[in-house]
């Protein structure tokens, strides 16, 4: 099974009955669940209980306990509210008593109406670029968790990842990557959703530390997400190329704040993303 299908395997989550789910994790993990993979099983969770097809607005999810990898994960499903144009969810990710996490998803049918749009920032084709195998090519000692990782997404950097400008001593104040599914999605819009909400949890985080010229696996850096958060502009069709251009406009007190933009290949925003980290740095020795 490729590590695509297993993603598609771990979102199909089995229904318990009274809007209860059951999910499973892939066989590789990090040490504790993936934020995103709980983000995206949340996301699956609220969708399969809406009375009427609408599209997602927004969704928001706050980190609570770390989940064991070797546990299936409960998600219960709150109806907040349904109505014609509007429904919200509450979901509550359990495992054995303790609560992981809290998400509310809103769904919103706007219709018509004003629009603009931020510009995306001039990048490589994808086509052009070096797959993430490539790039990880001879640190797979100093990055083994990255190599090791589930990679369910294609990954194409547009600028060196972080690993990589450590080892050149450079520095950069935003991260832009191309992604897509590494595999054919279900013509399903809530799968579409789903993956890139599961890649939203990727690389958001790595302006904090790129912007001081450091790098997982070459410095000791503590990293856990605290929240996240995506505003849904348009539907993504995640089996094609999506732009995810982030930065960190500010880390201060052990915390950063992440912000990004996915944008499809014409150049329109299709989400954005906000995440906030602890982000603690532990030099080797002070100056």
């Amino acid at each position: 099974m490729s590590d695509f299908d297993e993603l598609m395997k771990v979102l199909d989550l089995h229904p318990m009955g009274d809007d209860v789910f059951i999910g499973s994790h892939p066989s590789k993990n990090p040490p504790r669940t993936f934020g995103g993979l709980m983000m995206a099983q949340s996301f699956v969770a609220g969708s399969r209980t809406l009375t009427r097809d609408l599209p997602p607005n927004a969704f928001s999810v706050h980190f609570i306990n770390g989940g064991d990898t070797a546990k299936d994960i409960e998600f219960r499903v709150v109806r907040l509210r349904d109505e014609r144009r509007f429904a919200n969810r509450r979901i509550d990710v359990m495992q054995d008593g303790t609560l992981l996490a809290t998400g509310m998803i809103s769904y919103l049918a706007g219709g018509r109406g004003l629009e603009h749009n931020i510009e995306p920032p001039d990048v490589a084709d994808p086509d052009t670029l070096p797959p993430i195998k490539e790039l990880l090519r001879g640190y797979e000692d100093t990055v083994p968790l990255f190599v090791s990782a589930l990679q369910p997404i294609e990954w194409r950097y547009t600028n060196d990842p972080s690993w990589v400008m450590r080892d050149k001593g450079e520095r950069l104040d935003y991260n832009r990557v191309w992604v897509k599914a590494d595999g054919v999605l279900p013509d399903d819009p809530v799968l579409h959703t789903a993956t890139m909400l599961y890649c939203s949890d990727t690389t958001v985080l790595d302006s904090i530390i790129t912007t001081h010229g450091l790098s997982w696996g070459f410095d000791r850096i503590f990293a856990a997400t605290v929240n996240h958060s995506v505003w849904f502009h348009r539907q993504v069709g995640f089996d094609d190329w999506v732009l995810y251009s982030t930065s960190s406009p500010v880390a201060a007190d052990s915390r950063g704040l992440g912000t990004g933009h996915f944008f499809d290949r014409s150049g329109r925003p299709v989400a954005t993303v906000v995440q906030e980290g602890v982000v603690k740095y532990f030099p080797s020795s002070r100056p």
